[in-house]
């Protein structure tokens, strides 16, 4: 991609909105770019086996199988790929050997629950001899769900949208999830015993712990069933009398110590710092400052933002030089209206009304996937001009707020930042370009 252009270009326009939004774009467009699969399957891949199956799930995971595919020929390894992966629906890619399903995403269907039957199935009667390769990204605790024996499909849906819904993080989520699964928390990997696994990974997940991505399907498992139902009390879900008594009957998940692991390997590919890095890298090289605020960061959206408010307005008065602030993880969202919202445009305009159209400041909050929660958006942007416009259309971000309707607020701007699928996923990336006065 072309470098970034110095903001001294923007001088003669005085820093034109359009200009300095722009920039922050293509600073986004940068960042995405540097965590594509098609930059990160190595160029050291294990060793065939006899038989070469790979399973995968996640937004991710079809440009992964592709990727791979691309790496395994230029190998020349002459013992064939096999095997399927699946994701979100228009997230796909082409593969000449590995099948690609979709499903939905944030809520599993029933093609959610095909893929993962069928990805069972497929490891069944595997050998030591035989190479399993699990191309593992964010999203495929959804799009990968086999309900434990006597749930249903209904009762992990109904469960996993009041954990969306409680403003829950994704760890607590996720711890859930495991405990209520068929396949997930290192079960599909222990299926494949006594075959070799090896585990790809692009982590969309605060710390990047490898267990909470996609719930963990090759990997083992240190919670316990009992985490599972202090979730659940914690933020006040209600369940039915077989899924308590599922949680309580105790059947936990493959353990670390468990032989099944023994020869296994987890890569991680890429994760929310290697983004920012990539931001960072091409931030500076434009000639602008970064204050980075960490890859992990948590907590309700809204409230972030309006936190992020404040250290932008506190660093306006320090600077005499362009900044900008970035940072990643994964927020959270309590519903309690009924709009069309994301946790990213949610935290921008938390960020946004608490800025109250401050001068030389402007905002940038996406979900590198491209799609911010269930909308058709990635994201949105503002600058400070368009605080006047709110005013003078009438609009009050409070009210939006309250409804949980931040996608209808910037769309009224035309704001909306669609980028369709990207087929990677390192979670969000939020940026605030800081001007000092000289440049407001």
């Amino acid at each position: 991609m072309k470098p970034l252009p110095s903001l001294d270009d923007f001088a003669d326009s005085a820093n034109s909105p359009e200009s300095v939004t722009g920039w922050l774009r293509q600073l986004a467009e940068v960042t995405v770019a540097a965590v594509h699969p098609n930059n990160l399957i190595p160029d050291s891949l294990p060793s065939p086996g006899a038989r070469n199956l790979v399973i995968g799930a996640g937004k991710a995971s079809a440009a992964m199988a592709a990727a791979l595919e691309a790496a395994w020929a230029r190998h020349g390894y002459r013992q064939p790929l096999t095997g399927l992966v699946v994701t979100r629906y228009d997230h796909g890619a082409r593969c000449r050997h590995i099948e690609v399903l979709e499903a939905s995403h944030p809520m599993p269907d029933d093609l959610s629950q095909v893929a993962a039957q069928r990805m069972l199935e497929s490891v069944q009667g595997m050998t030591s001899e035989d190479l399993v390769i699990a191309l593992v990204s964010g999203g495929g605790s959804a799009l990968m769900t086999l309900p434990a024996p006597g749930l249903s499909l209904a009762q992990k849906q109904a469960i996993n949208k009041a954990l969306l819904r409680s403003g829950a993080p994704i760890r607590d989520i996720n711890t859930v999830r495991r405990h209520l699964s068929a396949i997930k928390g290192g079960r599909l990997a222990a299926a494949a015993h006594p075959a070799r696994v090896v585990t790809y990974l692009i982590s969309d997940v605060p710390g990047d712990d490898p267990t909470l991505i996609a719930s963990g399907p090759s990997l083992p498992d240190t919670s316990t069933p009992a985490d599972a139902l202090a979730v659940l009390r914690r933020y006040g879900i209600d369940i039915d009398e077989n899924v308590r008594a599922h949680l309580e009957a105790n059947n936990p998940a493959p353990h670390p110590l468990d032989e099944a692991f023994a020869r296994d390997e987890v890569h991680m590919l890429a994760t929310a710092a290697d983004a920012l890095a990539a931001a960072k890298q091409a931030a500076e090289s434009a000639g602008v400052a970064v204050r980075l605020l960490g890859d992990d960061l948590e907590g309700e959206a809204r409230e972030l933002g309006a936190e992020h408010a404040r250290l932008a307005l506190d660093t306006q008065r320090e600077i005499s030089a362009p900044l900008v602030i970035l940072s990643g993880g994964e927020t959270s969202v309590t519903v309690t209206g009924n709009g069309r919202g994301g946790r990213n445009v949610e935290y921008l305009l938390g960020l946004f009304n608490a800025l109250e159209g401050a001068a030389g400041i402007y905002g940038l909050a996406v979900d590198t996937d491209g799609i911010d929660g269930s909308e058709d958006n990635a994201g949105a942007l503002f600058s400070p001009d368009d605080w006047g416009r709110v005013q003078s259309q009438g609009l009050n971000p409070d009210d939006y707020l309250a409804n949980n309707d931040a996608y209808s607020f910037f769309a009224e701007l035309d704001n909306l930042i669609v980028t369709g699928p990207t087929r990677t996923n390192v979670n969000d990336f939020r940026a605030i370009l800081v001007l000092p006065v000289a440049h407001k």
